[in-house]
């Protein structure tokens, strides 16, 4: 099995490497991951700009956990990029990777939740592995201070063996969210829906300089009543979020609310010169 794994939290995060240590007992991994963080930037892309990319050494950050001290499993290929996390998806599937069997994005230090999936750089990068016709995951634990990587590392094995197995497997794309707790305290798994806002923002001016600067901050929780059956509500019981994506935004349901107010617009335009 070959398996490309990226992330947002850049190619230091442990959050990787833990991601990195378990796919590797299923299958050759190929890490190409932004240089620095690059946490809610979404689905953007650099499409003005160069972008460099530098191969780094894996084995020093893999977890060791043979009886020697060493890590255990496939190899390990790691490249370093200075650009957003779909780019680094990109420039993976269509240059410095190729073809593979899997997608994997994360493990992400904190949820991503509801329609916060939006911003989310974890799914931004996720979103271009499915687009090419990958089975694809995205994965995050519940905690940003002091995240707990082992249920999710260990979760996200047993989801790649699966996949593994069953090699006819159409393209999927996936949204797993683990609580941040350690494994015997995991409630269960369900497989969910997306709930709505979990954080509001709030921004605040900061004095630091000439002219007004203001900060942005996703830190005001808003999905503490999110129904049961939701990614949210699992979350916040200790449950594992298993939520199947699609990418299709259109609200066809409005269809006809909109084309009584679009009618007879198009007649207008030449009486407004």
């Amino acid at each position: 099995m070959k398996i490309l794994l990226t992330n947002d939290d850049g190619i230091e995060a442990p959050g990787l490497w833990a991601a990195a240590s378990a796919l590797r007992r299923v299958g050759d991994v190929c890490v190409v991951a932004p240089h620095e963080e690059r946490s809610g930037v979404g689905s953007a892309l650099t499409l003005r700009a160069p972008i460099k990319v530098s191969e780094v050494p894996a084995d020093g950050r893999l977890q060791a956990d043979s009886a020697d001290g060493a890590p255990v499993g496939f190899s390990v290929k790691a490249f370093a990029v200075e650009g957003t996390p779909a780019d680094s998806c990109i420039l993976a599937l269509e240059k410095l990777v190729g073809k593979v069997d899997l997608v994997v994005s994360g493990i992400n230090a904190g949820s991503n939740v509801g329609w916060d999936i939006m911003v989310s750089g974890t799914v931004g990068a996720a979103l271009q592995g499915y687009f090419r016709g990958y089975p694809t995951i995205a994965i995050s634990v519940g905690g940003v201070r002091n995240p707990l990587f082992e249920g999710a590392a260990r979760l996200l094995g047993l989801m790649a063996a699966r996949l593994n197995e069953n090699s006819a497997q159409e393209a999927l794309l996936l949204n797993i969210n683990v609580p941040n707790v350690p494994v015997d305290q995991i409630a269960g798994l369900q497989v969910t829906r997306l709930g709505g806002r979990s954080y509001g923002e709030s921004v605040r001016e900061e004095m630091t300089g000439p002219g007004k600067q203001y900060k942005i901050d996703r830190n005001v929780p808003i999905g503490s009543g999110a129904p049961e059956g939701t990614d949210i509500w699992a979350l916040k019981n200790n449950h594992v979020s298993v939520t199947p994506l699609q990418v299709t935004l259109g609200h066809m349901e409005q269809t006809g609310q909109v084309e009584s107010l679009v009618s007879g617009i198009i007649g207008q335009l030449a009486l407004d010169d």
